[in-house]
């Protein structure tokens, strides 16, 4: 995207020059559905991982151990892991490497990597490897060698573990919708040719692949196969029903149990034996389809039960797609022998059930095949900190437009991830990384957790949403006992995402703290939070107030000691969508609120000298050749409106008239016919130089940074128009 000061779109396809153009509920409307019909609600992806010694560290790159899977390799062997991704559209990515052997990489067939010595020396830095992915399957191979001195295997995965935590694929027909890789024993001789495509095992170049599937009949349904000889415990078992519409009979379902059974129909006992034998019922009561669920209890020398052929008028299925699995029956256990759960509690797939040797998850029929879910959504579901502010935008929007629809769309976006939390931190701990809620199981920074637990808390207030207290309280105690703080309290990033990161404090913290604080308080009614919130705010402005422009600097460098005196818009503006949060949360007779208040319009001064000619603020505030940027702007705008209505700026005819020119630069420059956003600046690093930002941070069609920012801003706006009883 080009970063220079020229227009988005023409003239005639803005949506100012649409009929109703600048007609607030108007564009929410069309900016709303937009957003919601390119991200429909698709729910997790649910696949079969296989036990292996291949598995994810918690960088999301997995780790290959090829000395202790095979600790009597010699030097001129080789082991060849494979493994596949899907990309929806090709472009340019970058993986991480770490090579503790001899590695060569290959992607769809060819080449891309060869390690040197240096490369693989003890301590060596990750490498990133910038490969070119093509829309589809890209077949990646690792081939693995062993040094000398014994030395082997490599660490190899996503670049980008926050947002693009990638889940690899199983290569073979065979295998088709497992997660993970394949590897073959240690090899004499190369592997050839190198797999580019899916293809049988059989036919990619050795004699089998790694790790093996279990043998045996997996359908006869002993569970000991699975669990073991455990008198006295429990498990439950659990399938669907599809019942033939045009039968004429009933449902007949005849079988061996194994040890003491109850099954039960559509929530109805319908057999119970007390020990192993023959058994025989009909799914007379309901004929319809439905669950057919298994209570079953180790006796002495088994447990579980075996079906005789298919049912007569019927046929069992999976009850939740699993890929990677052509099996009827999912099951879980072992559970105490006291246990009185329930299956219902465990239908919904996102809750792991307490078991004698700790919690327990739904597994297959087949011995080492866990099921796992996956959020494979590029956005719907997805937890971060730009989609925090998306969603707030929409559930806002929802109330001005009276929309029940969006509403819900929200809550359940936010209930995906909060309802998945404790699954998620179990799935993290048994699997090294988490398939769904991959920053919100792996908390270590404000990134992963102010934004969207903000959101959660007014999410939850519009209906309660399964886990969001618990998700509210965890982050809350990050922030107040887990997150890094100077010696002085403030909180900065001792550790960032990338070294040029560590031991900086960047204005952007203020939205990933303040806001959540805030809101917390209130859900908890504990005023130390937003006492903490407005503690922080008055030393951000220590360490990154520039008062002879009344701006901020974008980060204070901890290490040199220094702010970077650079000029970014959207770091202001997170800080001043803060404070305007701060202000209406802390009371007026607070000791800190004359100087917050003080603060906001000392901002407020410095941000109006610097809008633009055609009402919107640049990506470097103080560098008018710099692009037009719409997210500093509608944050701007959000501040400058609930000043006015709240009274908090002198003079506010001047930010009035600031207001409403934004809102028409917005429709006019920024926003398309279609509900379509330009001129949101991507993901930052950050930089000592104001170039960095005008040249090298481009501008994103859509990007979540922006959306929700602008409908808030669209709100506000319309709030205080509707205050002074003007239309715009």
């Amino acid at each position: 995207m080009t970063t220079s000061l020229t227009r988005y779109i023409d003239p005639e396809e803005s949506m100012a020059a649409q009929t109703n153009g600048t007609d607030i509920p108007h564009v929410l409307t069309i900016m709303a559905q937009r957003y919601i019909g390119e991200h429909p609600p698709h729910g997790p992806v649910y696949r079969v991982t296989r036990a292996s010694e291949i598995r994810k560290l918690d960088n999301h790159s997995y780790s290959f151990p090829i000395d202790r899977m095979f600790p009597e390799m010699r030097a001129d062997q080789r082991v060849y892991a494979w493994a596949k991704l899907w990309i929806e559209e090709p472009h340019e990515f970058i993986f991480l490497l770490r090579c503790f052997g001899p590695v060569r990489l290959f992607h769809n067939g060819e080449q891309r990597f060869g390690s040197a010595l240096e490369e693989e020396a003890e301590g060596a830095q990750p490498l990133k490897l910038k490969i070119g992915l093509v829309r589809g399957w890209n077949h990646f191979v690792l081939e693995l060698g062993r040094r000398a001195d014994g030395s082997s295997g490599a660490e190899f995965g996503t670049g980008n573990r926050k947002n693009k935590p990638y889940a690899f694929l199983a290569p073979s027909l065979e295998r088709e919708g497992e997660e993970g890789w394949i590897h073959t024993a240690p090899m004499e001789g190369p592997l050839v040719p190198i797999p580019a495509a899916a293809q049988a095992e059989a036919a990619a170049g050795t004699g089998s692949w790694l790790p093996l599937r279990a043998s045996g009949n997996p359908g006869e349904g002993r569970l000991e196969r699975l669990y073991g000889l455990l008198p006295g415990m429990k498990a439950i078992s659990w399938t669907s029903v599809r019942v033939d519409p045009a039968m004429t009979g009933p449902v007949t379902v005849s079988g061996t149990a194994y040890g003491p059974v109850t099954f039960v129909w559509n929530g109805h006992t319908v057999y119970e034996t007390a020990g192993a034998g023959t058994f025989s019922f009909n799914l007379e009561a309901c004929r319809r389809s439905g669950s057919l669920v298994a209570y079953s209890t180790c006796g002495d020398e088994g447990w579980g039960f075996g079906l005789l052929g298919d049912l007569t008028n019927a046929a069992l299925f999976a009850p939740v797609k699993v890929h990677g699995y052509a099996g009827e029956w999912l099951h879980l256990g072992p559970l105490a022998a006291d246990s009185t759960v329930r299956a219902e509690t465990y239908m919904r797939m996102d809750t792991v059930a307490s078991g004698p040797a700790g919690e327990v998850f739904w597994t297959t029929d087949e011995p080492g095949a866990y099921v796992r879910p996956f959020l494979e959504n590029e956005l719907f579901g997805r937890w971060n900190y730009p989609l925090g502010v998306t969603l707030n935008g929409l559930l806002e929007t929802s109330r001005l437009l009276a929309r029940a629809d969006i509403a819900e769309y929200v809550t359940r976006h936010v209930e995906f991830a909060t309802s998945t939390y404790a699954y998620s931190l179990w799935d993290r701990k048994h699997f090294g990384a988490a398939g769904l809620n991959n920053q919100l199981s792996h908390i270590d920074s404000l990134d992963d957790c102010g934004s969207f637990g903000a959101l959660a808390i007014l999410a939850d207030r519009q209906r309660q949403l399964t886990g969001a207290r618990a998700v509210a309280e965890d982050i809350a105690d990050y922030i107040m006992n887990v997150q890094d703080r100077l010696e002085d309290g403030t909180l900065y990033r001792r550790i960032g995402v990338s070294p040029s990161m560590h031991n900086t404090m960047w204005c952007d913290d203020m939205y990933m703290s303040v806001p959540f604080l805030c809101r917390y308080s209130e859900l908890s009614g504990d005023s130390q939070y937003v006492e903490e919130a407005s503690r922080q705010m008055l030393l951000y402005k220590k360490y990154l107030y520039m008062p002879q422009r009344q701006i901020m600097s974008h980060v204070y460098d901890v290490g040199s000691g220094k702010p970077s005196l650079t000029t970014w818009g959207r770091g202001n503006g997170w800080v001043f969508f803060s404070l305007a949060v701060l202000l209406q949360a802390l009371p007026k007779g607070h000791a800190n609120y004359k100087g917050i208040l003080r603060f906001y319009q000392e901002l407020a001064e410095g941000y109006l000298r610097l809008q633009g000619k055609n009402g919107l603020w640049h990506q470097v505030l103080t560098d008018p050749e710099s692009y037009e940027e719409a997210s500093c702007t509608s944050m701007f705008m959000y501040g400058f409106a609930l000043g006015v209505r709240h009274g908090w700026l002198p003079e506010p005819q001047v930010y009035t008239k600031a207001v409403i020119a934004g809102w028409i630069g917005l429709c006019s420059r920024a926003i398309d016919k279609r509900g379509n956003l330009y001129g949101v600046c991507k993901g930052s690093s950050w930089s000592y130089s104001n170039a960095y930002y005008k040249h090298d941070l481009g501008w994103n069609l859509n990007d979540t940074h922006g959306i929700g920012i602008v409908l808030l801003a669209g709100i506000e706006t319309q709030a205080m128009m509707n205050s002074l009883g003007m239309t715009i």
